[in-house]
């Protein structure tokens, strides 16, 4: 756990400090959860359409302060300029997606049919205090999202950002707060694992919303299993190790700029990045020789640049993380190609874009979280092996086709369950609203972040059965 005041650095250069952070206490983690208790009833009373407007002015201070907002997120998680700013664009989308959906799920209570003499009326109602958990990789979009979804839905939130992305969620929450967001309905907890391990232990969490690794995963699920009393959601969404399938038909100039910026946008730290691409044998050569050539014209460098393509990965221990499989893939595969570090990045936590040719998926152990890329060759009688393989990773969050044949490309859907699949075009950059984001198997619980089905999660339903011919005549029977 960080002491009182630990300074922050930049990623891309460690001896640049950014602020200070104070990693919560179990006193702070009690205090908080009090007060959310304390406020959920009357944060739930508040209907739909107040609980969108504090989101729609919460969007419009996210956009006024844009530019604060993308120098903190370049700074203090490495994106490039290019990155924070669909970071920025996304949190605003999630809070004014929300904020419709709040006036739509959460307004007035909808009358069901029933035999007459008889009122059936359902309704919503928050079901919190919610955790929300957020990773580092969408320091503002994530955890805004998670937060707009459950105050939308009548849940006060008690967040735990990343431990490498406390500012971010800091300046996100001063803004909240200014948006006129009670502060009993939003706490802020930075902190370590140990901090969301005493939320999801505690009893007086209604439900857990979490973006991250699977190991964190199977640890909160374990951790929810082993309380006694209300069962409560786990909305999860984790990676995987995510495939491209590109055929023999496909555009090589379409496939290289998508593969390249699937694989490598971000330093290929995005749960939805290409870590696998199959390639049809026939067009195997010219196809790899591509996207060499075009890897090979990445800039590396500091992500407050324009031009820089590819910033710094987030820390020292995803560095030596990804270094270790680099040297791997040295040893037991064909290096394709790997970039020169640049002289001046050597201060910071850098990992130069790299792809491999490998036999097989099933090489992989587990995710690559970083820009590195393995290549696959199969032969188009080999098809449904592919999807095979491709299936028995177990996870599903996203899945690349390229393809100009439209029985291959329904081929590939029909054999394969992934949350999001994308064809002839990049596997990343979900728009809120167009792209419900989350994945199947390994890849997540559901609903998808910016779905419809998403606020839902975070109430509870309840219908109310009332015989009025028990207090009053039926008037309905009167009626013309």
């Amino acid at each position: 756990m960080r002491e009182v005041g630990e300074f922050v650095f930049c990623p891309h250069d460690k001896r640049q400090r950014l602020g200070r952070v104070a990693d919560s206490t179990e006193d702070d983690v009690e205090l908080a959860l009090v007060a959310a208790t304390a406020g959920q009833r009357l944060w739930d009373k508040t209907d739909g359409a107040h609980r969108a407007a504090i989101l729609e002015r919460c969007a419009d201070l996210y956009e006024r302060h844009r530019e604060r907002l993308m120098a903190i997120i370049v700074r203090e998680a490495g994106k490039t300029l290019g990155n924070a700013l669909g970071d920025v664009r996304e949190a605003v989308d999630f809070l004014r997606y929300y904020a419709v959906e709040a006036r739509r799920l959460f307004g007035a209570p909808q009358q069901l049919k029933g035999v007459t003499g008889e009122t059936n009326i359902y309704s919503l109602s928050g079901r919190g205090p919610f955790a929300c958990i957020s990773p580092w990789n969408f320091p503002l979009a994530i955890f805004t999202g998670q937060i707009a979804g459950a105050v939308a839905a009548g849940s006060c939130v008690v967040a735990k950002p990343a431990e490498q992305t406390p500012l971010t969620a800091y300046a996100a929450m001063q803004l909240f707060y200014e948006a006129g967001m009670p502060r009993d309905v939003i706490q802020l907890l930075p902190g370590d694992g140990r901090v969301g391990a005493a939320l999801v232990s505690d009893p007086r969490v209604r439900g857990v919303a979490f973006t991250g690794s699977n190991e964190t995963a199977w640890r909160i699920q374990k951790s929810l299993t082993e309380r006694r009393g209300e069962i409560v959601p786990f909305i999860a969404e984790t990676g995987g190790i995510n495939a491209m399938i590109v055929d023999s038909s496909a555009l090589p100039e379409q496939v290289t700029r998508d593969v390249i910026v699937s694989a490598f946008d971000s330093a290929g730290q995005r749960c939805s990045a290409t870590r696998v691409l199959f390639v049809q044998d026939d067009v195997a050569d010219k196809m790899i020789e591509m996207m060499v050539g075009a890897t090979e014209m990445l800039s590396v460098g500091d992500p407050m640049e324009y031009a820089t393509d590819v910033g710094p990965v987030i820390d020292v221990a995803a560095q030596d993380a990804l270094d270790a499989h680099k040297a791997a893939m040295y040893r037991n595969a064909k290096v394709l190609v790997d970039l020169r570090l640049p002289d001046d990045c050597h201060h910071g936590t850098f990992v130069t874009p790299a792809m491999f040719e490998i036999g097989s998926i099933k090489d992989l152990e587990k995710e690559t979280f970083g820009p590195i890329l393995h290549v696959v060759r199969y032969a188009q009688s080999n098809l449904d092996k592919v999807c095979a393989a491709v299936q028995e990773i177990g996870s599903g969050l996203t899945l690349g086709i390229h393809s100009r044949i439209e029985s291959a490309v329904e081929e590939i859907i029909n054999r394969t369950r992934v949350g999001n699949t994308y064809v002839n075009r990049n596997q990343i950059g979900a728009v809120v609203g167009v792209q419900p984001v989350g994945g199947i198997g390994l890849s997540g619980t559901g609903p998808k972040a910016g779905g419809p089905n998403y606020l839902t999660r975070f109430a509870c339903e309840r219908v109310v059965t009332n015989n009025v011919t028990a207090t009053e005549s039926n008037v309905e029977l009167l009626s013309p």
